[in-house]
């Protein structure tokens, strides 16, 4: 699993980053089944967090999530992601 995190309008601090990484870790079983892990941290009034996942099968997820707080947003986006996730697992589950 290819991950790319990129910080757009302020610097992303090793505290966040590791945050997420840590937060990333929790959707290794999934890791075979993913390609691309994209995800967009931007900085406006509050924190946007968008990630974008690429499945081998091609099928792209998008998520997306806002807060003031960086760790706050994370927490949500990363929500999301795991159950869409784990939705995209079980369709193709059934398809097989």
């Amino acid at each position: 699993m290819n991950t790319e995190i990129k910080a757009i309008r302020f610097t992303l601090n090793d505290d966040a980053r590791e945050y997420l990484n840590k937060k990333i870790d929790r959707i290794h079983n999934a890791e075979k089944m993913i390609v691309d892990l994209l995800v967009t941290l931007k900085k406006e009034k509050d924190f946007n967090v968008e990630a974008k996942v690429n499945f081998r099968w091609g099928v792209t997820i998008h998520v997306k999530e806002a807060d003031f707080e960086i760790t706050a947003a994370i927490d949500k986006m990363m929500d999301k992601l795991e159950a869409k996730i784990i939705k995209e697992k079980e369709k193709v589950k059934e398809k097989r």
